[in-house]
């Protein structure tokens, strides 16, 4: 491919009628400025469904690979952003999601602001950010059986719903409880407004490099959360005495089967997501905006502050 070319990934939420509107309008406006719109076949595939024409545009994995990505343009709420960052997981590309669901964490515009996200996008007017991410492996008699990534959290969770979970809880490298629970959450500060937060773990801002390990409904005197720093380790073990199996899941969409005895081990990726910013504002007022928070009578800060 001509190296001169802006090759800019576009996503959408599959499935939905307006998401496959608003990549119409993306990709058209794309072309117009002058870059190169790429999609994957299946999305392709799917707004041609529609009838719309799309003009040249490259297939990701066929005529234009993840390095050649200048940036992805995700139309969705969190789970499609989530699907978009499997797509360059180690590569440059930083994400810029444009929220079509409902809370979207993760997305830096609305829909309202679509054609002026693209513009800037191709201004190059965008700052880029780093989110710590998870790397997660599964461990049986110390043999590697399985290894994953999250972004938001990784989940132990009970597999049969009349069954209880039986776990211990370590922290780098050292037991720190049992219990018996629904199961566990090991969260990110960016899946910290996700399932940890209905878990009723503490919200951390993004700039904290942490992890959070919030118990599921456990029966135990000590079954608070746990936040700790970046270097150290999780690891979560379902107890042989369990009756029945576990299952673990990353951001939701990842899966694997867990037998009494296999141990979930959690660290901080290598690899970190990266998001495309356009907008500066303090992480309080994205918090007081998503989940539509009571400030009436706050003042503003003191001169002195």
């Amino acid at each position: 491919m001509d190296s001169d070319r802006r090759f800019i990934l576009v996503v959408s939420h599959t499935g939905r009628a307006d998401s496959l509107d608003a990549a119409v309008q993306v990709l058209a406006q794309l072309q117009a400025a002058g870059a190169h719109p790429v999609l994957i076949r299946q999305e392709r595939d799917e707004i041609l469904e529609t009838g719309a024409e799309l003009g040249d545009i490259a297939i990701l994995g066929e005529n234009v690979s993840a390095d050649e990505l200048e940036l992805v343009i995700v139309l969705g709420g969190d789970g499609t952003i989530l699907r978009a960052a499997e797509l360059v997981r180690g590569y440059s590309a930083p994400l810029l999601g444009v929220n079509l669901g409902h809370v979207g964490f993760l997305a830096e515009s609305e829909r309202d602001d679509l054609a002026d996200a693209v513009h800037r996008v191709i201004a190059g007017d965008y700052l880029v950010e780093e989110r710590l991410t998870l790397s997660v492996r599964v461990k049986v008699r110390d043999e590697v059986v399985w290894e994953s990534w999250a972004l938001n959290e990784a989940t132990v969770e009970k597999g049969s719903r009349e069954r209880m979970l039986e776990v211990v809880i370590e922290v780098d490298g050292r037991p720190l409880s049992t219990f018996g629970c629904d199961g566990v959450v090991v969260s990110t500060p960016t899946g910290s407004t996700a399932y940890g937060f209905s878990a009723g773990g503490p919200i951390i801002w993004p700039t904290v490099e942490a992890m959070m390990l919030v118990p599921l409904s456990a029966h135990a005197l000590f079954a608070r959360p746990v936040v700790v720093g970046p270097d150290s380790s999780l690891a979560v073990e379902v107890l042989q005495r369990t009756n029945g199996t576990g299952v673990l899941w990353c951001d939701g969409r990842r899966t694997h089967e867990l037998d009494p005895g296999a141990r979930v081990v959690v660290r901080r990726s290598p690899i970190p997501v990266r998001l495309a910013r356009l907008h500066q504002s303090p992480f309080t007022d994205r918090l007081v905006k998503k989940f539509h928070l009571p400030v009436t009578g706050w003042r503003g800060p003191d001169a002195n502050d």
